[in-house]
């Protein structure tokens, strides 16, 4: 029986994926700017048996529905949005074993410094950290950031290898092994022998090195990515660790999954390696009726202007002007593919504006899982079982009530099935997230870069 991985989905925002949720009096999100928001909720993760907060994040306003952005901020559809990084050191302080998904854009950022930015959190978590690698897809990012408009989308992923190769070569190719010396006696820190520059000189990118950073615990962080279009999955097979791919059903997900797992065989990884995670938001009560009652109670609550909002962003699909009811298809745009596509492709339900607002007015794009401990549980091995996944991305309704009601309820039920382990070691993401060490695995494309053999 396989081991369930579970993420708490958060960020540095008042509401996440539930749009209007805010307005509730036991939500919390309006906290998100205070230190003490974040390390409260590093505590209640730990100690509820979650193995990783994962922090999405946006660079620009949703501002695709109705042609502006008022909708998103009126209501507080993932804005206003703060960094994601800065409060991570403070809940690694507070915490010993929980780890760490910071989301982190590569299109507008250089490799030097964003790679130094995650050594440095890698140092200060003892090596509890992951990247969620993503390409950014908001039209509004790219004007603030410099551009007319979005790169096209397989362009940004041509341009993300790249970067990879500039990150992997700072990360396991600028300092030896056993470069830091530490030698008191003689005066010697680091060996200027075994510091390198990396001689980078790319279409996208000239960086000669050498890296500024010793090498962290886990040299490179883990590597998480988003992104189930053909172009995605090709990048997410070549150097993710961990995939998240969203979708309303085992049905939907499972051909993904299945993309994905034989992208990296054929590129020769261990696609078992590989951890791929899908949304769920869980309504959890001591019985059935009763969350589906906390169900009821919530969607008096729901902003559909919100959802709409979201889902403008995310699929740069406008749907201001069209019939409430007129059925939605599958068209192609430069935003989020992924997401437009875990809507429209799934070929037992064809969804209305109306019904779409409803639907991503709790939990966003991904399924709501009412029920008991026991109802939820059953749900989340069907999706083990069916879609292949190894893992969920737990989203909230309310926040923190949502995760203590899933710590309370859910883990224990997961722990008496044996799909989580009662207590975890102090060892770095990757080893927790099931590599054999600390460094990444042999078959991946960044140990390549290595000059030397690393230790263990």
């Amino acid at each position: 029986m396989s081991r369930i991985y579970l993420n708490a989905f958060d960020m540095a925002c008042v509401g996440h994926q539930s749009p209007g949720l805010w307005r509730h009096p036991d939500d919390q999100g309006h906290r998100y700017r205070t230190l003490s928001y974040w390390t409260e909720l590093a505590r209640t993760l730990e100690a509820g048996g979650f193995d990783v907060l994962f922090l999405a994040d946006v660079l620009g306003a949703y501002d695709v529905y109705g042609g502006s952005r008022d909708a998103a901020v009126l209501d507080a559809a993932q804005f206003p949005v703060n960094d994601p990084t800065l409060a991570v050191s403070a809940m690694a302080a507070v915490t010993e074993t929980l780890g760490f998904g910071i989301t982190l854009s590569l299109t507008y950022e250089q490799p030097y410094t964003l790679a130094r930015r995650l050594s440095t959190l890698d140092h200060l978590t003892e090596g509890r950290v992951a990247w969620n690698i993503v390409t950014s897809y908001l039209d509004s990012a790219a004007r603030n950031l410099g551009l007319d408009t979005q790169i096209p989308h397989d362009r940004r992923y041509d341009i993300a290898d790249e970067y990879l190769q500039v990150c992997y070569k700072l990360w396991e190719g600028s300092w030896e092994p056993d470069a830091v010396v530490r030698d008191r006696a003689q005066g010697i820190f680091t060996d200027p022998a075994k510091v390198h520059d990396i001689e980078h000189r790319g279409e996208h990118f000239t960086v000669p090195g050498p890296f500024l950073c010793e090498p962290s615990p886990q040299r490179t962080p883990a590597l998480f990515q988003a992104g189930t279009s053909p172009r995605g999955v090709r990048f997410a097979a070549a150097h993710a660790e961990a995939v998240f791919v969203s979708g309303p059903t085992p049905e939907v997900v499972r051909p993904p999954v299945r993309a994905l797992r034989e992208e990296a065989a054929r590129l020769g990884r261990d696609p078992r390696s590989i951890k791929v995670f899908t949304m769920v938001t869980p309504i959890v009560a001591e019985t059935h009726d009763l969350a589906v009652a906390k169900l009821h109670e919530y969607r008096q609550f729901v902003s559909a202007t919100g959802a709409l909002a979201l889902f403008g962003g995310w699929t740069g699909v406008d749907l201001a002007e069209l019939d409430p009811d007129e059925p939605l298809r599958h068209v192609e745009t430069e935003a989020n593919r992924s997401a437009l596509a875990s809507f429209t492709k799934d070929p037992s339900h064809t969804w209305t504006t109306r019904e779409l607002a409803q639907e991503i007015g709790i939990g966003g794009r991904g399924p709501v899982l009412v029920g008991s401990a026991s109802d939820v549980a059953d749900e989340l091995e069907h999706w083990v079982d069916e879609a292949d996944v190894d893992g969920f991305n737990v989203a909230y309704v309310t926040t923190p009530g949502t995760f203590v009601d899933f710590a309370r309820l859910v883990v224990p039920e997961l722990r008496r099935r044996g799909r989580i382990p009662r207590r975890r070691q102090r060892v770095t993401l990757r080893e927790h997230l099931g590599g054999h060490g600390p460094y990444l695995a042999e078959d991946h494309p960044g140990a390549s870069y290595r000059r030397a053999p690393l230790p263990g």
